[in-house]
């Protein structure tokens, strides 16, 4: 067990943390954006070559036009906030795919997709601005690449583990290899619901700053929530995402901080 847990901070210690901007959230990441975004903008190019954008001019270009607003917000805080090669790395790009999948999403670089199944979920203009708001956070804190870190972490730990009790019996490697797996896999998930609830809180700051109403980011999920018809989402522990009413009550608590957030960085109102 001793050298499973020295690998273990071994490998921890020559990990070096950053912090995400506005919530301060401490992250491990090690994957920059020269190594992903170059295969970020070759996906999001496949993908748009495999699927029908939609004809609905209307839906289109309110699409386009939020992410314009929202993207020139979260561009303007990096621009006064030392962040101005990073800024430069995003070449933002929106656009709506005729899909009744409820979903929306960013690729790391800003490259975003709403379905059209999502647009009744958004209802309105301020509706596809939380959502827009949320997607572009996920990119902004850089969430794919955390995930790609922690995922290469979830494997180290894993060797880790085989080494320190490769001199045990079968079956106490067995327990051990088990234990791990069963705490890592929670631990993930604990990671991505944390960036879901990140990427609310900023999302609903990016989309004050852009000129929007941000007590419409929980009407989203009361919509969603009505949609799903308000049964059980099983434990939350076990799920990738926050359950809606959590979303609901977090983001109605933390709109008066993202108020202060938005007016301190003095965006000007959207076009």
């Amino acid at each position: 067990m001793k050298k499973i847990i020295t690998l273990v901070l071994t490998v921890f210690l020559f990990v070096e943390c950053s912090t995400v901007p506005i919530t301060g959230r401490k992250r491990v990441n090690f994957v920059s954006d020269s190594q992903v975004l170059p295969a970020s903008f070759a996906q999001y190019n496949n993908f748009l070559e495999e699927n029908k954008l939609s004809t609905n001019r209307a839906m289109s270009n309110q699409v386009k036009n939020v992410g314009k607003n929202i993207s020139a917000a979260v561009d303007r805080f990096m621009r006064a906030n030392n962040m101005v090669e990073e800024a430069n790395n995003y070449k933002w790009e929106f656009n709506l795919v005729e899909d009744q999948t409820v979903n929306a999403w960013c690729l790391p670089g800003g490259k975003v997709v709403f379905y059209t199944g999502i647009m009744p979920i958004c209802d309105n203009e301020d509706g596809v601005a939380a959502v827009m708001g949320h997607e572009v956070a996920h990119a902004f804190a850089k969430h794919g690449q955390e995930r790609m870190s922690q995922g290469q972490l979830q494997q180290i730990g894993g060797l880790a583990v085989a080494l320190g009790t490769s001199s045990q019996n079968p079956e106490t490697q067995q327990l051990w290899n088990t234990a791990f797996g069963i705490g890592s896999g929670l631990g993930m998930l604990k990671f991505s619901r944390t960036h879901e609830e990140e990427a609310d809180r900023l999302g609903l700051v990016f989309m004050i700053m852009a000129g929007y109403e941000g007590t419409e980011a929980a009407e989203v999920w009361v919509r969603m929530s009505q949609r799903a018809g308000g049964g059980s989402q099983g434990p939350e522990i076990l799920s990738t995402h926050p359950h809606n009413e959590s979303r609901i009550q977090d983001l109605r608590a933390y709109l008066p901080t993202a108020r202060k957030l938005a007016a301190q960085y003095n965006a000007p109102q959207k076009s």
